[in-house]
């Protein structure tokens, strides 16, 4: 049976503890053991080097430099990453070792909860296949990102609330390695609800399945 580990905790906004209620229940009944933490201590364990799959949950906050770099080592080793909006790609902020693993981190929301579009770029990747691109109302995230990530879908800003991102092509959901590991991650989900949207819930599942070490 493979092994994940959930790491909730954080700003609380984002429902982590629904979330990771949610994701739990996702795992298991794909067959996964699911391991719930609440500190970010649990990065820092030597047994995270024998999981399957890592999802961190956890907006802002801190984590200690020892508590990232095992967790980077874990996924250079082959463990798997997973995660959406902020709570993987706006947590520790002051981390680059983090950032640097996680292919990306938010810095903006112009509008904060508007209506906008998910465009498929990679329709035929497993990952995104017989998904359509679809309308969305959440915060359209602004993010700096990694040029190696493997994009597989984005979207464009009016300019509506910042005229000078107008046109502006986002990457919204991608994958990446990071050595031996790998990364997948998507900006939605601001909310526990959201994940219940379709194409989120089905591209999240496949996506920690594609992220999670056999």
């Amino acid at each position: 049976m493979r092994k994940a580990m959930i790491v909730w905790g954080g700003w609380p906004g984002h429902d982590p503890d629904l979330c990771a209620s949610m994701i739990r229940g996702w795992l298991k009944a794909e067959g996964f053991e699911v391991r719930i933490e609440t500190t970010t201590a649990a990065f820092a364990d030597p047994a995270i080097h024998d999981l399957s799959l890592i999802i961190p949950i956890y907006t802002m906050s801190k984590i200690e430099k020892a508590e990232a770099l095992n967790l980077c080592a874990a996924v250079r080793s082959g463990v798997g990453l997973t995660g959406h909006h902020g709570g993987m790609c706006d947590a520790f902020r002051d981390s680059v070792d983090y950032q640097f693993l996680c292919g990306g981190q938010w810095v903006a929301h112009p509008g904060n909860i508007i209506d906008y579009k998910v465009d498929l770029t990679k329709p035929d990747d497993p990952i995104m296949k017989g998904l359509k691109s679809f309308e969305h109302r959440s915060e359209q995230y602004y993010m700096h990102v990694d040029p190696a990530n493997e994009v597989l879908a984005t979207t464009t800003f009016t300019g509506e609330h910042a005229p000078w991102i107008e046109g502006v092509v986002m990457p919204v959901v991608w994958k990446k390695r990071y050595g031996a590991g790998r990364v997948f991650y998507s900006s939605l989900g601001h909310r526990a609800y959201e994940l219940d949207v379709p194409e989120i819930r089905t591209l999240m599942t496949r996506g920690m399945l594609w992220a999670a070490r056999e």
